[in-house]
C-alpha cells in the first residue's frame, strides 16, 4: 500500500462513517420532521458531532493520562469536575461554531454583493501573494494568526466590560483547572464570541473547511494549556505558543481579573499579542486559581443552570446599578 493511500485511508473511512450517521439516523430524524430544508446543515454537523468525538477520546486518553502522572495541583474528584465535562459534550459534540458560520453565510453573501455593486469586494488574505499565500498551509496559518489576534482582543473585552466580565466569569470561577475546563463558558458569552469570529472569518475569505480545520485546531490547543499538568514549555517556546503555566497565571487568584489590564495572559494561542500590548506576565509557578471574591463566600454557581442563572441575575443587578460598563 503506498504512503498516499494510507494518509487518505482515516479521511475516506471519517466520510463513510459520516454518510452513514446522516444517512441512516439525521436524514430519516429530519424527513419524519418536515424539516429536510436543513439537510445540508445537518449533513455538516454530523461533520462537528464526529470530530468533537474524535477530540473528546483522544483528550481523555491521552490528557487524562498526563494530568494523572504530572498534576499541578490534586485532581479532586469527578464530581468537582462534571459540570465541566457537560460544557465540553454541549460543546464539542455540538455545533455552535458551525451554527454562528452558517447563520452568517446569507448576510454576508448578500452584504458582499451590495458592496461590489458599490465598487468594493471584500478582502481574501489568501489572495496576497499569490503561488504563496494561496497554498492550503500557509493561507491557515495567517487565518490563525488573524482570527487569534482577534480571539486576543475578544479575551480583553471578556474581562474589561462589567456586563460581559459576569458571563465570562462563569469559565474563571473553576477553582480547578483541568482539560475539560476550556468549554466552561456560558451559553451567551460563547454565542457572542463564535459570532465575531465567524464574522472576521467570513470577511477574509476563510473557506468552509479550512474553517473547520481552524476551529478543531484552536479548541484542542486550548484544552491543553487548561489542563491540570506542570507543564511549561520554557525558553523562547514559552513566548511562542501558551503554556498551562502561562495560562494558569491568567486563571490565578490575584492575576486573572485585577490590575490596571484587569488582568494577564489574555493570549488564546500565542503570547506575541501579550508581549506587543503589554499583558504577558511569564513568571513560572502554579498557583491557586478562581476568582477574589470566592474566597469571601460569593456564589457563582455549581450546576450548568444554576451557573448560567446566575450569571444574568449578576449582569440584571449591575444594570440597576448603573455600573454595567
Amino acid at each position: 500500500m503506498s504512503i498516499s493511500a494510507i494518509l487518505d485511508y482515516p479521511i475516506e473511512a471519517f466520510v463513510t462513517v459520516q454518510a452513514w450517521l446522516f444517512e441512516g439516523l439525521v436524514q430519516p430524524a429530519l424527513f419524519a420532521a418536515g424539516l429536510m430544508l436543513y439537510a445540508e446543515q445537518a449533513f455538516d454537523a454530523v461533520e462537528w458531532f464526529l470530530l468533537g468525538a474524535i477530540e473528546i477520546t483522544l483528550l481523555v486518553l491521552l490528557m487524562g493520562w498526563a494530568e494523572r502522572r504530572m498534576p499541578a495541583e490534586p485532581s479532586g474528584s469527578f464530581l468537582a469536575r462534571r459540570v465541566d465535562v457537560v460544557y465540553t459534550l454541549l460543546h464539542r459534540l455540538g455545533a455552535f461554531p458551525l451554527l454562528a458560520f452558517a447563520l452568517l453565510v446569507p448576510v454576508f453573501d448578500a452584504l458582499e454583493g451590495w458592496l461590489r455593486l458599490a465598487g468594493y469586494s471584500t478582502p481574501e488574505l489568501d489572495a496576497i501573494w499569490p503561488g504563496v499565500t494561496d497554498t492550503p498551509w500557509v493561507s491557515f496559518l495567517i487565518y490563525l494568526v488573524v482570527l487569534d489576534l482577534l480571539d486576543y482582543w475578544i479575551h480583553r473585552g471578556q474581562h474589561r466590560f462589567n456586563a460581559w466580565w459576569e458571563l465570562h466569569a462563569v469559565h474563571h470561577s473553576a477553582r480547578h483547572m483541568t482539560y475539560w475546563t476550556d468549554n466552561r463558558n456560558h451559553l451567551l458569552d460563547d454565542l457572542i464570541r463564535d459570532v465575531l469570529i465567524a464574522m472576521l472569518a467570513l470577511l477574509i475569505g476563510v473557506p468552509p473547511e479550512q474553517f473547520v480545520l481552524l476551529t478543531v485546531a484552536t479548541r484542542v490547543i486550548q484544552s491543553v494549556h487548561h489542563a491540570n499538568v506542570r507543564w511549561r514549555w520554557g525558553g523562547i517556546f514559552e513566548r511562542v505558543l501558551v503554556s498551562p503555566s502561562y495560562h494558569r497565571l491568567h486563571h490565578a487568584i490575584g492575576y486573572g481579573h485585577e490590575g490596571p489590564a484587569r488582568g494577564c495572559n489574555f493570549a488564546v494561542l500565542f503570547p506575541v499579542w501579550d508581549i506587543l500590548f503589554g499583558t504577558a506576565d511569564f513568571r513560572p509557578g502554579f498557583v491557586e486559581t478562581g476568582i477574589r471574591d470566592q474566597l469571601e463566600g460569593r456564589d457563582y454557581g455549581t450546576g450548568f443552570w444554576s451557573q448560567q442563572r446566575l450569571a444574568l441575575k449578576r449582569i440584571l443587578s449591575l444594570y440597576s446599578a448603573g455600573k454595567s460598563h
